[in-house]
């Protein structure tokens, strides 16, 4: 029997050790690797090829929903369902968009777990009950949302230097990190500013903390140093 490869990616150690430990007690489910953060999950995607990755939202240096948007568009076989804390029509709504086959809220995963990642291995869909009807609420009032102003749109690099920037990290970490020279992490910082009309390091990281790319309290405040 030809085992379900699952790849692992969130932030706490001792939830994705546990989690390992319930997937590698079914018989078609292999665990084949880990990561702490979105950038090494979608690097690992790329190498090892899963069938389906299991993805936290709140994570350093690229957060879960713009890791599923790299995997979902460079690993198109490789299907991501999101494991988080987030429930919220947010983040849902943003992760449907970026590609994901499954959402299941953390608080209620353990008894569908297992078949949300059956079911998406199959190429289908599998959203917890609750997470299912607000969706097809959402679609029935898309009319109406549809008249809400739209809100400015990032490519995705200047998504990854937003969330770094609100992370706390300078422009030289950022460069080493994003592999870049630190002058194009300058350019993409104030492309970024000019596109959200933000012009403040403080600002952004309400922006981005408003706008689900980092936990309020992962955000630096406006006294804390960037880390070197």
């Amino acid at each position: 029997m030809k085992k379900i490869t699952v790849f692992l990616s969130d932030d706490h150690t001792v939830f994705r050790e546990a989690l390992r430990f319930l997937l590698e007690s079914f018989d078609d489910i292999e665990v084949i690797g880990e990561a702490d953060n979105g950038q090494t999950a979608v690097d690992e995607t790329r190498r090892l090829r899963p069938d389906v990755v299991v993805m936290d939202i709140a994570m350093p240096v690229l957060n879960g929903l713009e890791a599923a948007r790299c995997i979902a568009r460079e690993v198109a076989a490789t299907r991501v369902l999101i494991l988080s804390t987030y429930s919220d029509n947010q983040h849902v709504q943003q992760a449907v968009e970026a590609g994901v086959s499954g959402y299941l809220a953390k608080e209620t995963a353990s008894g569908e777990l297992l078949q949300a990642i059956r079911d998406v291995c199959k190429g289908n869909t599998f959203f917890s009950p609750p997470i299912t009807k607000r969706l097809l609420e959402q679609s029935q009032n898309r009319d109406l949302q549809s008249k809400s102003p739209a809100a400015p749109t990032l490519t995705r690099r200047q998504t990854e230097v937003l969330q770094l920037v609100a992370e706390g990290y300078s422009n030289r970490r950022m460069a080493s990190l994003l592999s870049l020279s630190v002058k194009t992490v300058e350019k993409h910082r104030q492309a970024v500013m000019d596109r959200l009309d933000i012009h403040q390091t403080a600002n952004l990281t309400r922006y981005a903390v408003s706008s689900g790319l980092v936990e309020s309290n992962c955000a630096p405040d406006g006294s804390r140093r960037a880390r070197a």
